[in-house]
């Protein structure tokens, strides 16, 4: 048996997913960009339901590598936004 697995595989992925937190049409923040530095709970846009507003919030620390997600886009619970480059 090859050594490197004896104790399970052991995965170092240094990239994070932002999901939406619900449905709705998703509109990005204007100061969110690529190369910018993203703070755990920092917003980078919002989903806007039927009769809601809700912050799409991002739960990691971490460079934004991109936004995934179009302006007016439908978006469902938990599909990408974003993703981020974390440390």
């Amino acid at each position: 048996m090859d050594s490197r697995f004896e104790h399970g595989e052991r995965l170092t992925i240094s990239e994070r997913v932002i999901v939406a937190p619900t449905i709705g049409r998703f509109r990005p923040h204007d100061d969110v960009e690529a190369g910018m530095e993203i703070s755990t709970g920092d917003a980078v846009g919002e989903v806007h339901g039927p009769g809601t507003v809700v912050p799409v919030l991002s739960p990691f620390y971490g460079v934004l590598q991109g936004v995934l997600s179009l302006p007016g886009e439908r978006l469902r619970q938990g599909q990408a936004v974003a993703w981020l480059r974390v440390p």
